[in-house]
């Protein structure tokens, strides 16, 4: 579906063009591995070129191969333009990347994402990178390609959200309105299988977690706009019977934040969608959105799986550090109740966050035997530019100096913590490892602990840390 974006000049397509003037190529960077899906920031992007006549395309750079052969793809591609869309844990890869083209191949590189949009100047600084897009891309791209389809040189374009030089900060374009006018993602380019597909239904989170950068939009259009909005669910529904169209739909998986934001929403979603759709999906959700009559609204829907954000066992940490004011009785209760519907549930904690201590990281262990989750995920706390936590670590004389140098990859903490050392973080997160090296086996108990055995260290670590 093409939606009601318009270019610069007010032209206006109803479907992708042949022969389109300018091509963008999008880069999907793999850190540890390849991940199962690409990032969604450019399927929306990609759809919203398509449908004003431009091409869009996605190489996935793998862990393997040479930055020769790499450049030798892109050169065969014949970009206009390259796109990256980047979180703070692709940072290192991609700079590499973009200094490695740029000394073979002259394409200019734009980066956007989470990690550019909070640190522009870092982004713009490296080699190979000639632009940075803060905040929602849509507009801005499309402008920006506008622009060089007119012939004006990248450095010249003055466009907002679109930064080319340091210290020349942009104005930021308001949010689009109405978001189901932003074109369906185009899904050649997320590398979806099997007829499971990945879903979004809002943009922007009221929650103020101090941890997480998603929040941080909010912020950042306080001057533009109101950045949090949700789309219909006629436009949602929409989207899933083009899937149908397309193909079979077996399972969704809704990657919002918090799905269960605006209970009257969802309430809606749940009758009309398991009326209309009748597919089993998945989401992430907060203890303090639930109750009884929500998850079981959720569960007639079709809902098999609702991931959890628990963080620490610690309530004084959640409360005082992280924002997050859900006691662990009321964790507990909504655990209970997720389980009771029929869903599966899963929980999600970090470790080695400012003001944690010994005695934090055990209550963390003791909260999650009492939760008792089918399934879990465990990361090291990393400080993401933009939120408060990173503001906190820079103050407080927690972040070295080279933190941009160092690896964002979850198993192991960059900061100088005075309650918690490097071995202390390390420690615990071997011992989540060992439990979940338990929970497989106790999942491969009719194979027997062979069978068990052939999930590995390695490979459970490599799954906590990727998510």
């Amino acid at each position: 579906m093409c939606g009601s974006i318009l270019p610069a000049s007010g032209r206006r397509w109803s479907g992708q063009a042949s022969g389109a003037s300018v091509k963008v190529l999008f880069l999907e960077i793999d850190t540890e591995r390849q991940w199962c899906v690409a990032a969604l920031g450019p399927a929306f992007l990609a759809a919203t070129l398509r449908c004003h006549g431009h091409d869009a395309a996605l190489y996935r750079v793998g862990r393997d191969g040479s930055i020769e052969g790499l450049a030798a793809a892109v050169a065969a591609a014949a970009p206009d333009l390259i796109g990256l869309s980047l979180t703070t844990r692709q940072w290192l890869r991609a700079r590499d990347v973009a200094a490695g083209l740029r000394r073979r191949i002259a394409v200019p590189v734009i980066a956007g994402g989470l990690h550019p949009t909070f640190s522009p100047e870092e982004t713009l600084a490296a080699e190979g990178i000639d632009a940075v897009c803060l905040g929602e891309g849509e507009a801005a791209l499309l402008a920006l390609v506008e622009a060089l389809e007119a012939g004006i040189p990248l450095p010249d374009v003055a466009l907002p959200n679109i930064q080319t030089r340091p210290g020349e900060r942009p104005t930021l374009g308001p949010p689009i309105e109405p978001i189901d006018s932003i074109p369906f993602m185009a899904r050649d380019l997320l590398d979806e299988r099997h007829g499971v597909y990945h879903m979004a239904t809002q943009r922007g989170c009221p929650f103020p977690c101090t941890y997480c950068a998603a929040r941080m939009y909010n912020a950042l259009y306080a001057d533009a706009g109101t950045y949090g909005r949700r789309r219909t669910i006629d436009g949602v529904l929409a989207e899933i019977r083009a899937l149908r169209r397309a193909g079979p739909v077996n399972y969704l998986i809704f990657l919002d934040d918090t799905f269960t934001i605006h209970h009257p929403w969802v309430f809606e979603f749940c009758a009309r969608y398991g009326a209309e759709a009748g597919v089993p999906f998945s989401l992430h959700a907060r203890a303090e959105t639930m109750n009884r009559k929500l998850i079981t609204a959720l569960a007639e829907a079709g809902c098999r799986h609702i991931t959890y954000g628990v963080e620490s066992g610690s309530e004084r940490l959640r409360r005082e550090v992280m924002k997050r004011p859900a006691t662990n009785d009321r964790l507990a209760e909504v655990f209970a109740w997720t389980r009771e519907a029929g869903i599966l549930v899963t929980a999600n904690y970090m470790m080695g966050l400012p003001g944690e201590t010994r005695e934090d990281l055990e209550a963390t262990l003791r909260l999650h035997d009492r939760l008792a989750p089918d399934d879990f995920g465990y990361f090291v706390f990393y400080p993401y530019p933009g939120t408060p936590l990173f503001t906190v670590c820079r103050e407080r004389g927690y972040l070295p100096a080279d933190w941009l140098e160092r690896p964002a990859n979850h198993r192991e903490s960059i900061l100088e913590l005075p309650d918690l050392s490097r071995a202390d973080i390390a420690a615990a997160y071997d011992r989540w490892t060992e439990v979940r090296v338990g929970l497989a086996v106790a999942r491969h108990g009719a194979g027997g602990p062979e069978a068990a055995r052939t999930v590995t260290a390695d490979a459970i670590r490599s799954d906590a840390a990727l998510g």
